[in-house]
């Protein structure tokens, strides 16, 4: 539901306490902690700062636990920027709900003397991880990765009748019900464990970017941002493996002679039993079934904040499906791989122009910051498969084994129905049914009260998902310094005041920031919601909020994308560089303005899409 029009004072959105509670959503801030709300008690300072949604990484409304993972997120991302590595204009972000959805207000230095302490951090703190980027990567996949396998391993241990006797013979004197609390907090310690390393390399890969942007808008006046980024593209990275494993297994298939039978099965079920009977058959499950780990933990949509954007090893829907249409496209004689060495021949054309155009004394400095660039670029992405999307799935899949207890002793009707629970109120839960376990002979109290409130929040979030969240609020700021809110987000003054003039539904054109170069008119069609991405037809435009690194597949068949949200160093601007395809990202009301099925121009090189009929 839109929100209605209502006239805005120049250079301002509307405040966050203009904003009603939207329809249904009556009693929302129950689902969250009050200090993650806006509120009376700060509204002098909530009110005078700039806030943007948080459409990018939480385009939905948040389940209350999933809001502990975003706090967390936001608590790890400011502390390194801010405490860390002094990121010299940045301290991080500030972020509230409001109706569900995320808001996000950064703060920038702009203090010279500040300024100046803080770049003098940065050089030495900042430097030694530049120095020794490869053996700190190297030690960061190592320490993600035991934590990864720690998780797979942590036990929710069931509530027997009786202990096992071993406790007695072995002398342990620990039983069931401390084991089953200890291992909630061990999930929730190793979730912040994973959220800091999350950040330990991330904002040294976006500041070594920054680095050389500034240096490259200081000698070439003028350059475009996809000039700057097509000089750091054509970099292998993990995020784009998944779907060069799909594209392998299609090949295989057809090597092997049963692409057709692979191409008719829509499930692993179906797969197994139209292949079952061949030795080519076996032979390309066992490979299907070598690639799942890792490549299928991959989340469907979004997935770091959301438990209900299932992954591949889940659902193997989405794979099945994608390794029959290159099937498909490879039996038609279509080149199905990314345009790797167009990119890189490309890469290298670009950056040799502009070199030359440097005097002799500044092609070292430029060089060196290119160099950096690259290095540290492919962790931007890396992270986002080791965490955001392996670690998550398992450890919201390990939310569900508490669910699924709290659900067999009534709790909840649902195991599913613990995310609309908050981390405190799970932990609560499962202290009241340890003490009603110890003896057995006393009721619980959460069978007669939990249920009852899972309802309602239910009924709450699915209001809340009908709402449509303005992109901003508060005072447009006269400059934004944060590097990850302009390199990330896309967010400037200037797409601001774009966004602040828009008419909505009253204009053909729309402007955004050119992601990917290129130009191409087609059908649009306009997706809220990654799991209706499987509807894109093959030369579509995509229209979206955003998109994640989930949604690579889809690029091998759409003609070009346009973004509400997002910048130069957006998932999407990234994989899209990577595919060839033009993008315009940060339009801010594209999804709402375009249409599915209008034709579009999408003129990636001047950053303008035109609605044409």
């Amino acid at each position: 539901m839109a929100l209605p029009t209502i006239a805005m004072t120049p250079r301002r959105f509307l405040s966050p306490f203009e904003i009603p509670a939207a329809p249904g959503c009556e009693r929302w801030e129950e689902l969250y902690a009050p200090h993650i709300r806006f509120g009376e008690a700060r509204r002098p300072f909530e009110e005078g700062r700039f806030w943007f949604q948080e459409a990018l990484h939480a385009p939905e409304p948040l389940y209350p636990f999933g809001a502990l993972v975003f706090e967390w997120t936001v608590a790890a991302f400011n502390q390194t920027s801010a405490r860390l590595f002094a990121v010299p204009p940045s301290l991080g972000n500030e972020f509230r709900i409001l109706n569900g959805y995320v808001y996000i207000s950064p703060t920038s230095i702009t203090d010279e003397a500040t300024l100046a302490r803080r770049t003098e951090l940065f050089e030495v703190r900042g430097g030694y991880y530049y120095e020794h980027w490869q053996e700190l990567y190297d030690n960061w996949v190592e320490k993600v990765e035991a934590e990864t396998g720690t998780l797979r391993v942590l036990e929710v241990p069931a509530l027997p009748e009786y202990e096992d006797e071993s406790i007695v013979t072995a002398g342990r004197g620990l039983g069931t019900s401390h084991l089953l609390l200890a291992a909630y907090d061990r999930l929730l310690e190793g979730l912040d464990r994973v959220l800091h390393y999350h950040f330990e390399l991330l904002n040294l890969g976006y500041g070594a970017y920054l680095a050389f942007y500034e240096l490259c808008r200081s000698v070439f006046p003028g350059i475009e941002d996809r000039t700057l980024a097509s000089m750091v593209a054509g970099i292998d990275v993990l995020v784009l493996r998944p779907d060069d494993e799909l594209r392998r297994l299609a090949a295989l298939a057809r090597e092997l002679g049963i692409g057709d039978l692979v191409r008719r099965a829509r499930t692993e079920t179906e797969l197994r039993a139209a292949l079952g009977g061949s030795d080519a058959g076996a032979r390309w499950l066992a490979d299907y079934e070598a690639t799942k780990d890792p490549w299928f933990y991959f989340s469907c949509g979004i997935g770091v904040f959301y438990h209900h954007h299932r992954s591949w090893i889940d659902d193997p829907t989405i794979p099945i499906m994608t390794i029959g249409a290159y099937i498909g496209r490879l039996a038609a004689g279509e080149d199905v791989a990314r345009p790797q060495a167009a990119i890189l021949a490309e890469r290298e054309r670009v950056t040799a122009e502009h070199r030359e155009l440097l005097p002799e004394a500044q092609r070292a400095a430029f060089d060196a910051s290119l160099h950096l660039a690259r290095i540290v670029f492919p962790y931007v992405e890396n992270h986002n498969f080791y965490v955001d999307h392996r670690y998550l799935t398992i450890f919201w899949n390990k939310l569900r084994e508490f669910g699924a207890l709290l659900a067999t002793h009534s709790f909840l009707a649902d195991g599913e129905d613990v995310f609309l629970l908050r981390h405190d109120e799970v932990r609560s839960a499962l202290e009241d049914l340890r003490l009603a376990w110890s003896s057995g002979a006393a009721a619980a109290y959460g069978p007669s009260h939990w249920p009852t409130i899972v309802a309602r929040r239910a009924e709450i979030y699915e209001a809340m998902r009908r709402w449509s969240p303005p992109p901003a609020l508060g005072p447009v700021p006269e400059e934004i310094t944060d590097p990850s809110t302009v390199m990330l987000w896309g967010i400037t003054p200037e797409r601001l005041e774009e966004w602040l003039s828009s008419e909505d539904g009253g204009s053909s054109r729309l402007t955004g920031i050119t992601a990917s170069p290129g130009l191409v008119e087609g059908r649009a069609r306009v997706i809220l919601d990654s799991t209706d991405a499987g509807t894109l037809l093959e030369g579509e435009i995509l229209v979206a909020p955003t998109t994640s690194t989930s949604w690579t597949p889809v690029f091998g068949t759409i003609a070009g994308a346009v973004l509400d949200i997002g910048g130069v160093m957006c998932h999407a601007a990234i994989v899209a560089r990577e595919y060839g395809l033009p993008a315009v990202v940060g339009t801010g009301t594209g999804t709402k303005r375009i249409k599915t099925g209008d034709v579009i121009r999408l003129d990636a090189d001047a950053g303008v899409v035109t609605i044409l009929s």
